[in-house]
């Protein structure tokens, strides 16, 4: 039976991967970086394994006997590319080194929409990378170099380029759940979106098929964030959504990270998390059933966010950036 590695198992989308895995009676090897979280994977049907992608040496035995890695460990803050290029960039690389040396068939990155600037038209297959924030550039770079190690060693690789995914699990609903969130911006932008479940289905469907390269893939409509709160607030109608300007939003965190400029801990509150929020990056129809020949369970956002919300019913989750 084929034996899969998935890092970042128990962050937002890593979670749902190893979930749908174990469902599907593979019993995918999980990597946890910090021992308290793995509690949240612990129910699974699968086989837990410490790892630091930023310690070399505990990969090696990591990867033994793995045909796959579905890679989606990293730091998960738009912060400074100084902050975020060792977990993105050199931890990528140690993880491709070691998958490299113990004969890995197959890896499958966790791309991001944030390597692209602003665009009037929808982003699709031939739309060229220009990455304006840290994060984006990290993970531009991290996809270029996986590539290209997986390339001379003979590996099939492919990324996938995700939009913004969203489930009871995110960062985004842990706010919601609250009942206010503070959006830096107008929120007239518009974004490409996936359901977690959709992503999570699509990253496996790239590790068990042939497929290579990169490829961009969201669902079948892209909308203003005020569109998704729009739609957040017929069925939660106790949302309150707070827009603030975005220039204040941008003296604010700059402030904070002026603040935290020596500190190790995520900062969730950047300049550049602003400007992502900001960003225009509509994403073409069917790119699931047009890449994957996948057809989404949640076609757009008013097919997943009631069901999202329906999730969140007496439901706790913590996610890793809040934790210690």
């Amino acid at each position: 039976m084929e034996k899969i590695l998935v890092t970042g198992a128990t962050g937002f989308i890593g979670y749902e991967v190893s979930s749908l895995l174990s469902l599907r009676g593979l019993r995918p090897r999980l990597m946890v970086r910090r021992p308290v979280r793995g509690m949240l994977v612990k129910s699974l049907d699968a086989e837990l394994r410490q790892g630091d992608l930023k310690r070399p040496e505990s990969l090696h035995r990591l990867v033994q006997d793995i045909d796959t890695i579905i890679h989606l460990g990293a730091m998960a803050t738009f912060e400074s590319y100084h902050k975020v290029r060792s977990s993105i960039v050199d931890g990528s690389r140690n993880l491709m080194s070691a998958a490299i040396d113990a004969g890995v068939q197959r890896f499958v990155y966790g791309g991001s929409l944030l390597i692209y600037a602003d665009q009037t038209t929808p982003i699709d297959q031939d739309t060229v990378p220009r990455p304006l924030s840290g994060y984006g550039k990290a993970k531009l770079e991290a996809e270029t170099m996986l590539a290209e190690m997986a390339r001379g060693a003979g590996i099939r690789f492919c990324s996938l380029r995700l939009p913004h995914v969203y489930g009871a699990k995110s960062l985004l609903f842990y706010q919601i759940r609250k009942r206010r969130l503070i959006f830096p911006g107008a929120g007239n932008n518009i974004f490409g979106h996936l359901h977690v479940t959709d992503a999570a289905r699509a990253l496996i469907e790239a590790a068990q098929t042939e497929m290579q390269g990169t490829y961009v893939i969201a669902d079948d409509l892209s909308c203003s964030w005020n569109d998704f709160f729009e739609i957040v607030q017929n069925f939660y109608p106790s949302l309150q959504v707070i827009r603030l300007p975005k220039a204040l939003a941008l003296l604010a965190t700059g402030i904070v990270e002026l603040l935290l400029r020596f500190k190790t801990t995520p900062n969730r509150y950047s300049i550049d998390a602003v400007a992502s929020w900001n960003l225009d990056l509509p994403v073409a129809a069917d790119t699931l059933t047009g890449v994957l020949r996948l057809q989404p369970q949640y076609p757009t956002i008013t097919d997943g966010i009631p069901a999202v919300l329906d999730d969140c019913v007496a439901y706790t989750w913590q996610p890793s950036n809040y934790d210690p």
